[in-house]
């Protein structure tokens, strides 16, 4: 996954807040050029996270499929994000989008496996399983000998 992304996450650094505030505020008026500009800006944020929460064996399962789907949730994201948050004491205060999109992002993702580990195993994912511990008996086999 770090691979395929990496190159996006080069091309497109992170930002300053008043230049995010700009591009969303120009997505939520229907740039699509901006919307898609403010993704490839936070992919490298998204797949930071998903590398963050689940184990290597699961990002290179279902990574792809995460992001993919992460990004459709930042999509809805930056139509509900409000450029003129105030605080209690009604003071202009500005959140980063990445701040604002964290916990949703993190919830999707733990929700999103343990929905995967509850359905129930396809043949191939039981063949997989069988062919690790075939190897991994090998290996014991081999620490054995020596």
């Amino acid at each position: 996954m770090r691979r395929s992304y990496g190159s996006i996450a080069q091309r497109y650094p992170k930002i300053s807040l008043s230049e995010e505030g700009f591009l969303i505020l120009e997505a939520q008026n229907g740039s699509k050029k901006s919307r898609d500009e403010l993704i490839l800006r936070h992919i490298s944020f998204l797949a930071f996270r998903i590398r963050r929460i689940i184990f290597p064996s699961l990002v290179q399962r279902f990574g792809d499929d995460l992001l993919g789907e992460v990004i459709l949730i930042v999509y809805k994201k930056i139509e509900s994000y409000d450029l003129n948050y105030r605080d209690k004491q009604g003071n202009p205060h500005p959140v980063k989008f990445m701040s604002y999109i964290w916990k949703r992002i993190d919830g999707f993702i733990i929700d999103s496996l343990k929905k995967e580990m509850r359905e129930p195993a396809s043949y191939k994912d039981i063949e997989d399983v069988a062919q690790m511990c075939a190897k991994t008996t090998k290996d014991i086999r081999k620490v054995r000998k020596i």
